[in-house]
């Protein structure tokens, strides 16, 4: 009985909720795919328990010099948090949307998907950093079919 009390006790601490919370985040961050690039987007993400909803929108500007594309992208994940044991959170991400990649003439849109994860870390009241990286995974026609990204942004939980 004993056993069996302490197993749940940890199991509760183990997937307590962080609290359901919604936050977005604002970053700034490099495309590394084939040469680095400055990458800006917003992410928005609705959190209950350890499970979250996010939708994340990010913009690569194409580098003609280095025959980079540009990388437009609108993703839906879901994201998978820790429980906040310590003050960081850490999360991993696995979605899909509609991305666009663009090079001079070159233009395609199609679908991709990505996967990701990283850390949010608390500054102080709502403000906090997170720590991103992204793999996404092209269909159709693109120039670079796997590119990676890695950013980092002002997080605000509302």
């Amino acid at each position: 009985m004993r056993k069996r009390f302490a197993l749940m006790c940890f199991l509760c601490c183990l997937f307590m909720a962080n609290k359901t919370s919604a936050d977005v985040t604002g970053f700034v961050g490099a495309n590394q795919t084939p040469s680095t690039r400055t990458v800006r987007g917003l992410a928005l993400s609705f959190s209950l328990f350890f499970v979250g909803l996010e939708f994340e929108f990010s913009d690569t500007q194409e580098n003609l010099k280095e025959n980079a594309p540009g990388l437009r992208t609108g993703m839906f994940n879901l994201e998978f948090q820790s429980p906040q044991i310590t003050r960081l959170v850490f999360y991993g991400t696995l979605g899909g949307g509609i991305y666009q990649e663009r090079l001079s003439e070159h233009r395609t849109t199609n679908f991709g998907s990505n996967l990701g994860g990283g850390v949010k870390i608390p500054l102080g009241g709502p403000l906090g950093l997170r720590i991103d990286h992204r793999i996404f995974l092209l269909q159709g026609t693109p120039l670079i079919k796997r590119p990676q990204r890695t950013y980092l942004g002002l997080n605000l939980e509302f």
